[in-house]
Formats: structure tokens, C-alpha cells, sequence
């Protein structure tokens, strides 16, 4: 798995789109790949929340017959964390901002989550952690 190119693609996330604030990409187990977050944010703690995320959803829409689940979003007050499958063995969580434009984060993340899905394939169980 080439790290450096992970770990640029989470730059690249963060320096292009406004009010990103921190990145994890990890297992759908929800090990951690590899991080770009602040010192404040346990990459292990997000990478088992969103698994367990987008687990919930991804059963949702498979319930419901609505198609292959893509992301989801949390609204929060201050912010918002997005979850976005990556094949079915990995995921990206975006982490932004109160300014964080949601609508552009959408429209931009799909080619990177295709390249990431290259990069990752397969997935090291081991995990690799990046501040």
C-alpha cells in the first residue's frame, strides 16, 4: 500500500476544500489506515465510530432497496463528519468545520474516493497512522 500517496491524497482533501479539518481513512472494520488529524483526534476512536456508521446506513439502504450505500453526513452544531465507503473494505471520514460547504465536499470527493480505492486495495489489516 503506497502511504505517501494516502497521505497526500488526505492533504490534498484538506488544502482544497474549506473547512476541512481532519482525515482518517480505515478498515470497514474500522482500524486505522492512516490519519491526517489533529492531536486532539484518536484516529482508532473515529475509525470505529464511522465503521460503525456506515454499517448502520449501509444496512439501511440495503433494507430499503435504495442501491449501493455511497456516504453519510452528520449535521452537528459546530461541524460535520462524513463517512464514504471506499469499495466494501475501506472508509474515508471527512471532518469540517461550521464552514465547511457540504454541497462541494459531495461534488469533489468522488474521484478521490475512487483513487483512494485504488490505493487501498487491498486493505492491510495491520493498520498505519499518520499525524
Amino acid at each position: 500500500m503506497d502511504f505517501d500517496a494516502l497521505a497526500a491524497e488526505l492533504r490534498n482533501l484538506r488544502d482544497n476544500i474549506a473547512g476541512v479539518t481532519d482525515t482518517v481513512i480505515a478498515a470497514v472494520d474500522g482500524i486505522p489506515i492512516i490519519a491526517d488529524a489533529a492531536a486532539d483526534i484518536d484516529p482508532g476512536k473515529v475509525s470505529a465510530l464511522a465503521a460503525a456508521n456506515l454499517g448502520i446506513a449501509r444496512q439501511a439502504a440495503e433494507m430499503t432497496g435504495k442501491g449501493t450505500l455511497n456516504q453519510t453526513v452528520v449535521f452537528s452544531s459546530d461541524g460535520y463528519m462524513a463517512v464514504y465507503a471506499v469499495g466494501r473494505m475501506a472508509l474515508l471520514v471527512i471532518m469540517g468545520d461550521k464552514n465547511l460547504n457540504v454541497g462541494r465536499l459531495l461534488f469533489e470527493c468522488r474521484p478521490i474516493i475512487e483513487r483512494i480505492g485504488l490505493l487501498v486495495a487491498p486493505v492491510a489489516v495491520s493498520g498505519h497512522e499518520r499525524r
